[in-house]
């Protein structure tokens, strides 16, 4: 919840740019607060390799829910993929049930749904990660096997400035991939930023990250993207 219109479009802008510097296999994702898709995407040049993207949506497609947005909406306002299940998106109470409900509304749109999973800090240190992670995981398979990307964010992580090590990272995303299948796409989330992403992107089990705190700046972005780019 960051930004106004002209904060975004300066920031589309410049990303727009990043991006087409970037090769083909290379996917970059810029997900603005929901009033503000549409003028992110109204930013975007012809034939932009910036793709857009929702934070969240309701699991219905419209009716009574006043103050939501369905996935219908955000694909109508540009969005491509679609942020679900996220570590600060649960703290408010949502449940597994819940982001399986809305994957399954992301992809009836066309949308990629960005699946995020993660632990506890009582959970890591009772060293249940794993268990933890089986349980959101059995829900969210055959959305994985739709097209849903996972996120795994240690949620201990996240805003703190602390990092799993590169053996804890590397494991837990191999586990993943032993659960749903190896070609997953498994992306890190948990405070990633210009200093450690090239050691977290050259790591082969994972396959990208979803930025957090460093994403609010275009140099710290521009960064991240070199070092994704020589990882």
């Amino acid at each position: 919840m960051n930004g106004n219109a002209q904060s975004v479009r300066d920031y589309t802008y410049a990303l727009a740019a990043l991006a087409g510097q970037a090769p083909l296999s290379l996917n970059v994702v810029y997900c603005p607060p929901a009033p503000y898709l549409a003028v992110a995407s109204h930013m975007l040049p012809q034939n932009t390799r910036l793709q857009l993207g929702g934070q969240t949506c309701h699991a219905e497609p419209a009716g009574a829910f006043t103050g939501e947005i369905s996935a219908p909406m955000l694909a109508d306002s540009g969005a491509r993929y679609v942020i679900l299940g996220h570590s600060e998106r649960r703290a408010m109470g949502e449940s597994d049930d819940a982001v399986a409900a809305k994957a399954a509304a992301a992809l009836a749109t066309k949308m990629v749904p960005v699946l995020c999973v993660g632990e506890s800090l009582a959970s890591y240190q009772q060293k249940t990660t794993l268990a933890t992670l089986d349980q959101q995981l059995t829900l969210l398979a055959p959305f994985v096997a739709a097209g849903a990307l996972i996120a795994y964010e240690p949620i201990w992580a996240i805003g703190s400035g602390l990092t799993p090590t590169l053996e804890e990272i590397g494991a837990v995303h191999q586990h993943i991939k032993s659960v749903l299948g190896s070609e997953t796409s498994v992306l890190y989330g948990g405070s990633v930023n210009a200093k450690n992403a090239k050691e977290i992107l050259g790591l082969p089990e994972v396959s990208g990250a979803l930025i957090g705190g460093a994403s609010l700046e275009v140099a710290s972005m521009h960064s991240i993207i070199r070092a994704a780019l020589g990882a």
